[in-house]
């Protein structure tokens, strides 16, 4: 079964950087789109950014500019550089992404279990 596993989160400084990191595992033929989202208290779940195969990358507005979504395809990984973070970043920062586990069959689109960002001073 494939899982999904991030890691990086933390507590930090208002105008720190964090680097969160997103592991796909398990029997994986091919990754579509692999994305982060974000969910504060109260509030919905939201994208962060997404980057396809091709390394085309999408970013939801209020952080354009200051997060950097990159993958390595090898290692099945997707990172979130996040740089001059504010306290309205803090949320559980989620990983998702489009897998298939065989040729033909139906395209998944797992969740990780979240990590938690606080900045705070």
């Amino acid at each position: 079964q494939v899982q999904l596993v991030e890691s990086g989160g933390g507590l930090v400084q208002p105008g720190g950087s964090l680097t969160l990191s997103c592991a796909a595992s398990g029997m994986i033929f091919r990754i579509d789109v692999m994305g982060w989202y974000r969910q504060a208290p109260g509030k919905p779940r939201e994208l962060v950014a997404t980057i396809n195969s091709d390394g085309n990358t999408d970013y939801g507005d209020s952080v354009k500019g200051r997060f950097t979504i990159s993958r390595d395809n090898a290692k099945n990984t997707v990172y979130l550089q996040m740089n001059s973070l504010k306290p309205e970043d803090t949320a559980v920062y989620y990983c998702n992404a489009n897998i298939r586990e065989w040729l033909g069959s139906p395209w998944r689109k797992p969740w990780g279990q979240g990590t938690q960002v606080t900045v705070a001073s």
